[in-house]
């Protein structure tokens, strides 16, 4: 299965968004309409949660069905915060398809470096 990095990022919004995941329970959605999510299939989402997981920017634990979820990372919320504005996620992406690929690392590498330069044109003040 493909990764989609839009649909990473829709995940982790919608985790971010519930105050049921807050690290004190766990929880195995149904379904991906529990993320808000309505036009993908239970096997992308599921797929997209395992590699959150072991990628390190959700805490849980994948089962045979759908993930075990718990909290964000302290490296999901960071992630987060770099791709949060659309603006700045449309960039990201055009960014990573001029340069005709992308990893997760350079994907937020990218996007610090368009929040940093947008600092900068609004304070003056260079990073």
């Amino acid at each position: 299965m493909k990764r989609d990095m839009d649909l990473v990022r829709d995940l982790l919004l919608a985790i971010e968004s519930d105050p049921n995941f807050d690290g004190m329970r766990h929880i195995m959605p149904d379904d991906p309409s529990d993320f808000g999510i309505t036009n993908r299939s239970f096997e992308e989402v599921t797929y997209h949660l395992v590699m959150l997981i072991e990628t390190g920017l959700v805490v849980g634990k994948p089962t045979m069905q759908m993930p075990i979820i718990s909290k964000l990372s302290w490296q999901g919320h960071d992630f987060l915060d770099t791709v949060r504005d659309p603006e700045i996620w449309r960039e990201t992406k055009e960014g990573a398809k001029k340069a005709g690929g992308f990893s997760l690392e350079l994907l937020g590498a990218l996007a610090k470096g368009l929040i940093k330069k947008k600092i900068e044109e609004h304070t003056g003040v260079h990073l």
